[in-house]
C-alpha cells in the first residue's frame, strides 16, 4: 500500500533531481562563461563605455567596427585586469568589424562551426566592461538564415538572431554555445531594430583580408540607383525577359558609371546577360574579384535598348 510517506519521499526524489540537473545546467552555462572569459576584451575606443572584443587568434583581436570612434590611442583591458596599447590592423563598415593588432600574449577563443546552429539551441551573449568585468546574457538562437547582404552590400554566410540581451558595451563581444565555443560576433550595427550575430566563417574572411591588406575591397559603379516598374508596352517593344529595372538617380563624376557614359534617367535592365531588377542583385555582382574587370550592361535610354561596357572600380573607403 503507497503511504503518505512514500509518496512524500517520491516528491522529495523527483525535486532532488529536478534541482540537481538545474544545478548541473547552471555550472555547464558558467563553466562556458569561463572558457571564453580569458578571450573577451573591453576595447577603450570611445568616451564612457567600453565596447567589448575577442582575441580571434595570436596577436589579432576583432571588435565591432561601429563602436570604434577613434584610430590612435586604442588600449584594451584583459582579462587579468590589465589595460594594453594596441594598435589598429583595418576595420569594415558594412561587416561591422574592425581588426586590432594585440602584442601581448593571452589565450585565444575556441572559434565554433554555425553550420549545425539551429533555432531553440541556447546561446550566450558575453562581454567585458572597461573596469574588466566580464558579464554575460542568456537566451536561444531565435532565426537561423542564409547568406544576406548588409546595407552597404558585404555578404554575411548567415543570418544569425539570437534572443539574447546585448548591454552597453556587448558589441564586438561574443556569441557562444553551451561549450563555450564562439559561434560569432554579436553586433548592434547592422540593424536598428535587432541584435545580430556576425558568423565565424564570415569574420575569418574579413579578419583574412584585413590582415593581408589592411581593408576590404569591393567593386564600385559610383551609380545612385532604386527599382522601377517598366510599362507593359515598354516591356513587349524590347522584348524584356522582367517586368522592372533599376533608374539611374545619380552618377558620381568620374566614377566607372561616369566614363562609361551612364546618364542620369537610364534605366539598366541587366548586367552580363543577367536581369536586374534591384540594387541588391546589382551589388551581388560586386564581389573583389570582379574588380578591373568590365560588366556589360543593358540599358533603356530614350525608349531604345542600349549596350554600355563598364570597367568596375574598387570602391573608396568610407569616411568615419
Amino acid at each position: 500500500m503507497m503511504t503518505e510517506a512514500n509518496c512524500n519521499w517520491g516528491r522529495e526524489m523527483v525535486s532532488s533531481d529536478s534541482t540537481s540537473n538545474l544545478r548541473a545546467f547552471s555550472n555547464n552555462l558558467a563553466a562556458a562563461v569561463e572558457q571564453v572569459s580569458s578571450a573577451v576584451v573591453a576595447v577603450n575606443a570611445r568616451h564612457r563605455i567600453s565596447s567589448s572584443g575577442v582575441h580571434w587568434q595570436p596577436g589579432v583581436i576583432v571588435t565591432a567596427d561601429h563602436a570604434l570612434k577613434r584610430e590612435e590611442e586604442i588600449t584594451v583591458t584583459l582579462f587579468d585586469n590589465r589595460s594594453v596599447p594596441v594598435t589598429l590592423v583595418g576595420r569594415d563598415s558594412s561587416t561591422d568589424l574592425a581588426v586590432l593588432k594585440l602584442e601581448e600574449t593571452i589565450p585565444t577563443a575556441v572559434l565554433g562551426d554555425t553550420k549545425s546552429l539551429k533555432i531553440g539551441h541556447i546561446a550566450l551573449a558575453v562581454g567585458r566592461s572597461g573596469d574588466g568585468a566580464i558579464a554575460a546574457s542568456f537566451g536561444i538562437i531565435s532565426t537561423v538564415g542564409n547568406s544576406w547582404r548588409s546595407w552597404y552590400g558585404s555578404q554575411i554566410d548567415q543570418f544569425i538572431r539570437p534572443d539574447v540581451t546585448l548591454y552597453p558595451g556587448f558589441s564586438g563581444g561574443s556569441l557562444v554555445d553551451v561549450t563555450g565555443s564562439v559561434l560569432g560576433i554579436n553586433t548592434t550595427g547592422l540593424s536598428r531594430r535587432i541584435n545580430l550575430t556576425i558568423p565565424v566563417s564570415t569574420v575569418n574572411r574579413v579578419v583574412n583580408q584585413l590582415l593581408e591588406k589592411g581593408r576590404i575591397t569591393r567593386g564600385y559603379l559610383g551609380l545612385g540607383m532604386q527599382p522601377v516598374r517598366l510599362p507593359a508596352n515598354l516591356q513587349q517593344t524590347l522584348n524584356l525577359p522582367t517586368t522592372s529595372g533599376i533608374i539611374i538617380v545619380n552618377v558620381e563624376p568620374n566614377s566607372p558609371g561616369d566614363r562609361a557614359g551612364v546618364m542620369i534617367g537610364d534605366v539598366l535592365v541587366s548586367l552580363d546577360d543577367t536581369p536586374m531588377s534591384d540594387t541588391a542583385q546589382v551589388l551581388a555582382m560586386l564581389e573583389p574579384e570582379r574588380v578591373n574587370q568590365t560588366l556589360n550592361a543593358a540599358i533603356i535610354r530614350g525608349g531604345n535598348l542600349v549596350q554600355v561596357t563598364i570597367t568596375v572600380g574598387e570602391r573608396p573607403s568610407r569616411e568615419k
